[in-house]
């Protein structure tokens, strides 16, 4: 058994605004591992800026996984705690390379194209004229859960955009879910948060940067909507360290992110966790390509969660690999008309 690793750089169509900043490219990389006749794909889909493995010696730990592979998955996930995203693409390789097909991880109702997940619409941050386009667009495709990342522009025209979209569909018509990557300060963040609540939103994702539990507790104790933790989660490594940030900051969801909460088997850490607290969840891709979308989605399919899940990044590049997966009238589908196209 030998293995390889290749970066790949993928390219927005547009330039997409969170409130971290604009992004025109992500950088991703792929472990190939290689046995006899058969290959096993893993995406390890590092986020610069966001992962907490952006660090120096990221690259010399993926040549030290492939120099080491012989070593087998359980044990070189021991060794790679502080390295999420690569825990993450050694999971997902061996899965493919285990499999019969190496892109149908998680045979199911989904990758054999009987089944759907609902997903929700992405609108990313830009002018009001460019936001009210793409929640047009969103409705117009068909989906029923629109996402709005909020915090990089003027609060009041960020308001309007919600009383516009509530002023032709109830919230029984389109869920309102709303993402703020943390750009709140905490002595305005509850007034916000009662004035974003006028609008029938769903829930709001981090509404004030991680590692600022005192106050993410007292907000989530007081917030007039839901609260979900997503960046809070990140570089929280042992179960332990889980259920204590569970249990002081009692949100009313989290959000999981494979790629950075190190993988399958760290995610389904939370949500045990999220279950004995009765606390609720989904899924959500973090930018991979179509290789690392795919585990995301086929994985997240075998966890029965209705929810509208946060899987719909595939489209955003230009030069990302053809996959059976599609997204059509609020849904994440997997066509098996159409194949796979991974070269590097």
């Amino acid at each position: 058994m030998t293995a390889t690793y290749h970066k790949y750089v993928l390219d927005f169509k547009r330039p997409s605004g969170t409130s971290r900043g604009v992004l025109t490219q992500k950088q991703t990389f792929f472990l190939i591992i290689n046995a006899t006749d058969k290959r096993g794909i893993g995406e390890c889909g590092m986020f610069k800026g966001l992962s907490c493995d952006d660090r120096p010696d990221f690259e010399s730990t993926l040549k030290w996984i492939c120099d080491n592979i012989s070593l087998g998955l359980d044990r070189l996930l021991d060794k790679l705690i502080e390295f999420p995203s690569i825990q993450f693409g050694l999971e997902m390789a061996f899965k493919s390379l285990n499999s019969d097909t190496e892109f149908n991880l998680f045979p199911s109702g989904f990758s054999s194209g009987f089944n759907t997940i609902p997903i929700n619409g992405l609108i990313w941050m830009g002018s009001e004229a460019f936001m009210k386009q793409q929640i047009q667009e969103k409705i117009e495709a068909g989906f029923s859960c629109i996402k709005m990342k909020i915090g990089a522009i003027d609060f009041e025209t960020e308001l309007n955009l919600l009383k516009s979209i509530r002023k032709e569909f109830s919230e029984g018509d389109i869920e309102l879910r709303v993402d703020a990557n943390g750009a709140f300060n905490p002595s305005e963040a509850l007034e916000k948060l009662k004035r974003l609540s006028d609008y029938k939103l769903h829930s709001i994702e981090q509404p004030i940067k991680q590692v600022q539990i005192e106050e993410m507790a007292i907000l989530c104790e007081k917030t007039p909507l839901p609260i979900a933790l997503d960046e809070e989660l990140i570089g929280v490594f042992s179960i332990t360290d889980k259920q204590n940030l569970l249990e002081t900051i009692k949100p009313q969801y989290i959000i999981l992110k494979p790629t950075l909460v190190g993988g399958f088997k760290g995610s389904e850490e939370w949500i045990e966790e999220a279950k004995s607290l009765n606390i609720g969840w989904w899924i959500t891709s973090a930018l991979e390509s179509n290789i690392g979308l795919n585990a995301i989605a086929q994985w997240t399919y075998t966890l029965n969660n209705r929810l509208p899940q946060g899987l719909g990044t595939g489209s955003l590049f230009t030069n990302n690999f053809d996959s059976p997966l599609q997204v059509k009238n609020g849904t994440l589908q997997y066509n098996t008309n159409l194949n796979w196209k991974f070269n590097l």
